[in-house]
């Protein structure tokens, strides 16, 4: 079976002929529903020795083809290039652009927007290290070595054992050994995943939030969470709901929705929940005693339904035009007193 995945694999990567159609071929072979996984699921049933050998299979299978696909890439974006230069040819004979000065990306003026919300409810900033170890990137968020969530984050390992967080959520850990509780604070940073397609990037921002206090019911979570909403958005009649959902460090957890007004579609925004007694104890806080909720948003999506972005790719592609279109001014600075946006 792994050796027809592999040959079939190889096959369309060889007779694919643009980008799009390999990031298909991608999601087809190497994503979360694809053949490989579905194989991986059989690990589960397997004796150790026979789950050693077949996983090392599974991994080499998994390294050619992803060889293959950045290969084909690479071949593919040189031929799109080419034919850019043929189509758009420049007359270096014509005058220098004017000098123009520089403007705010979007990333940074959503991430100062939300730093303004969560700051009028009292939440202080912690920023860490982009590279962690397992310890705080899994295991200390009760997720263990053979829990299917890793699968799920796509790791970057590195070679003296430590990885590339996938989320911020390490510097909640960090920040609650550092000092016995209440805490109340925002973990905004770069993350890292094996992954990039038009809604993924390998890098993209993340926004954690945790509070840990005596008394904090999922009611203190609802509120922050709606409230944040309606002020990024700057819209206060937008809906927003919570529905169930599972994340190994909350119980319960739940996804969060909105819906702007005149609209009929739900869109999916964040996940949050009260944090698991597992990850206070894990952190030699009294679970008895204190409680606490956490949220996580990724900055990009909020970006992106703000200012109608469609493609999550346009942020890092450096294009002048884009970013002449989606820019901001360099002083003015959002704030919740004079509105976020103008």
């Amino acid at each position: 079976m792994l050796d027809n995945i592999l040959s079939t694999a190889m096959q369309k990567i060889a007779e694919v002929t643009d980008l799009e159609s390999l990031q298909h071929i991608k999601a087809e072979f190497l994503g979360k529903n694809s053949q490989i996984n579905a194989e991986m699921k059989k690990l589960g049933i397997m004796d150790g020795e026979e789950r050693k050998i077949f996983g090392q299979k599974i991994n080499q299978i998994k390294e050619q083809i992803q060889y293959s696909l950045n290969a084909k890439s690479t071949k593919l974006e040189e031929q799109q290039w080419d034919q850019v230069f043929l189509s758009e040819k420049l007359d270096l004979s014509m005058p220098s652009r004017p000098f123009s000065k520089g403007s705010i990306h979007p990333i940074t003026q959503s991430l100062a927007e939300l730093v303004q919300i969560f700051a009028s409810f009292g939440f202080q900033v912690k920023e860490g290290p982009s590279i962690e170890s397992d310890w705080y990137n899994f295991t200390a968020l009760s997720i263990d070595e053979n829990h299917p969530a890793r699968q799920m984050h796509d790791t970057f390992y590195l070679k003296n054992g430590q990885l590339l967080r996938t989320h911020t959520s390490p510097m909640q850990i960090r920040t609650i050994e550092s000092g016995p509780p209440p805490f109340k604070f925002i973990c905004p940073g770069r993350t890292y995943r094996c992954d990039s397609d038009t809604t993924h990037t390998p890098m993209f921002h993340q926004i954690e939030g945790m509070v840990i206090d005596k008394n904090i019911n999922m009611g203190h979570l609802k509120y922050v969470i709606a409230e944040t909403i309606k002020q990024f958005f700057e819209q206060p009649n937008i809906e927003v709901r919570f529905r169930p959902s599972f994340f190994p460090f909350t119980e319960p957890s739940a996804e969060v929705d909105l819906r702007f007004k005149g609209n009929d579609s739900w869109l999916e925004v964040l996940g949050c929940g009260m944090v698991h007694p597992k990850v206070l104890q894990n952190c030699k806080i009294d679970s008895e005693e204190y409680r606490g909720f956490a949220f996580g948003l990724g900055l990009e999506r909020f970006a992106m339904l703000k200012y109608g972005i469609k493609d999550l790719r346009q942020f890092y592609e450096g294009d002048q035009r884009w970013i002449n279109h989606y820019n901001f001014a360099s002083l003015d600075i959002p704030n919740i007193v004079n509105g976020l946006t103008r």
